[in-house]
């Protein structure tokens, strides 16, 4: 492990107490960086900060929060993974997504522009930026976006091309999808599937599938895409580019039910709801990234991945499904989130 000294680079995570960001935030301290996490707990916990890194309490929605960091440290990268990543649920919160993930990730550049310090900026974007577009889905097609989230991830790639033309902030823009493992939020009824049917197997429910089943993505475990991120700004040659980053091999939400079920040692019940308005296949093309960062090695097995993952969930034990109390719109909100949602309020 490197060793971190006042001569090593000082690091920004944001997110740094979520699920991708906690990981990005223990490669790069063994990459021999500082590192300053900024998250507001909001899906993240304190535990997830790894030993080491300075944790700061605030939201990148505040703007006096994040240039109190700026101002109290010389920031030479920023790694923004601080996000509301729920693609489904960001139809019915348009405002709430803008706010946390536009707003905010303009926040976050204003203030590194300002620094004048900051030597790259990367952003963890998503395979929500092309919609329903052809597969596999590569860095070269034009992004349609079907929903506010992929729409708001767009926005944020297409402001950090601006702002390096206007003021030559470096950037790095990775495009993940369908990632999963250990310190993801279980308890999130509205994202991250897998981790949905590890609660639902932990608390003897059965596990929801919308629709038939059949949709398909690519999964994606996070030893294989944490890495990468931290990596990138070593890598010349990955400034100013876009990059696909997750697994090759796709599987059906029926087959990834299958999975949980063996990794958890339950039965396998299901309970199918009604299709959800959402891009039915998604998998992505990597050969960019390979070129820029090298042939990966062997990826991580989906049975051993999702076996990783059951193996700290179940010591993490079963959580409350969380309720996103505030709904903006409720006209086609699916009936499962609807009756949650109802429910909570008459509590």
């Amino acid at each position: 492990m490197n060793t971190v000294t006042p001569a090593s680079p000082v690091s920004l995570v944001t997110g740094g107490a979520g699920f991708i960001g906690s990981h990005v935030a223990r490669e790069l301290l063994a990459r021999g960086h500082r590192v300053v996490v900024l998250d507001d707990l909001s899906g993240g916990t304190a535990a997830n900060v790894p030993d080491g890194a300075e944790f700061r309490h605030g939201s990148v929605c505040d703007p006096e929060v994040v240039d109190a960091v700026f101002a109290s440290h010389r920031i030479d990268y920023v790694f923004h993974l601080a996000a509301y990543a729920a693609e489904g649920l960001s139809h019915f919160i348009k405002r709430f997504n803008y706010m946390n993930n536009v707003v905010g990730s303009v926040n976050l550049i204003n203030a590194a522009v300002n620094a004048g310090t900051v030597k790259c900026f990367v952003f963890t974007s998503s395979i929500a930026v092309y919609g329903a577009n052809q597969l596999p889905m590569s860095e070269d097609l034009v992004p349609a976006p079907e929903d506010p989230y992929g729409i708001a991830k767009f926005s944020v790639e297409q402001e950090l091309r601006v702002s390096h033309e206007m003021f030559g902030l470096p950037y790095v823009i990775f495009r993940p999808h369908n990632v999963y493992g250990e310190y993801q939020n279980i308890g999130d009824r509205y994202r991250n599937v897998i981790g949905i049917f590890m609660n639902q197997a932990l608390r003897g429910e059965e596990f929801t599938v919308f629709g038939d089943g059949e949709q398909t993505r690519a999964f994606s475990y996070i030893k294989d895409v944490a890495p990468a991120i931290a990596r990138s700004v070593e890598l010349p040659g990955a400034y100013n580019e876009i990059f696909n980053i997750g697994g090759d091999q796709v599987y059906s939400v029926n087959r990834i039910a299958a999975a949980v079920c063996e990794a958890m040692g339950v039965e396998l019940r299901v309970n199918h709801l009604p299709e959800r308005n959402e891009v039915r296949d998604a998998y992505a093309t990597h050969e960019k990234a390979h070129k820029v960062f090298g042939a990966p090695g062997l990826p991580i097995g989906l049975e051993e991945g999702i076996g990783r993952m059951a193996a700290w969930v179940k010591e993490v034990g079963p959580q409350e499904p969380s309720v996103f109390s505030g709904i903006e719109v409720v006209r086609n909100l699916p009936p499962s989130w609807r009756a949650a949602l109802e429910e909570r309020r008459t509590i």
